[in-house]
């Protein structure tokens, strides 16, 4: 690893530890030449498929794209940030489940939709209107009798 303040190339491992999750591994290291002390943090990096648009385009996966979403769609709603990134890597391990090369954009749409549901009921709605392309009172009408059918304890969002 090379030494971001120097840019030697012989550093020391001096610490290591798994993080909560053990999903990466953090590790401080040393540079031998300046002995200034920096952190890299090592996770295992999976290939994700290429997104297929509606139009047929295709593009690399971007998780930044799918935050985008949830961000929007979270806007000013009581959702700590700890919960959509937890949301995104659920959306990202269902897609790397499905051990395809290529997924449709549509299919992200609804696993982050999904994820959604259970977060805040306001924030699906949000986004289901723009990614259903609602053009009518009734759809909205109709999303939210799915949000509040019988049964269905009303949730209220919070950490």
């Amino acid at each position: 690893m090379k030494c971001p303040f120097c840019k030697a190339d012989d550093t020391a491992v001096i610490d290591s530890r798994l993080s909560e999750d053990a999903a990466s591994v953090r590790r401080r290291r040393q540079c031998k030449e300046c002995v200034k002390r920096f952190t890299t943090y090592e996770r295992v990096e999976l290939a994700m498929p290429t997104v297929i648009k509606s139009n047929g385009y295709r593009t690399a996966y971007d998780r930044e794209k799918i935050r985008t979403g949830f961000m929007r769609a979270l806007h000013k709603r009581p959702v700590p940030t700890d919960n959509v990134d937890d949301a995104i890597n659920r959306v990202e391990a269902r897609i790397l489940s499905l051990g395809e090369r290529e997924i449709k954009s549509r299919t992200i749409g609804e696993l982050v939709m999904r994820e959604l549901k259970k977060m805040d009921d306001v924030a699906y709605i949000r986004f289901a209107s723009v990614y259903e392309d609602f053009q009518r009172v009734d759809d909205f009408r109709d999303a939210i009798l799915q949000v509040k059918r019988p049964g269905r304890k009303a949730r209220r969002p919070g950490p």
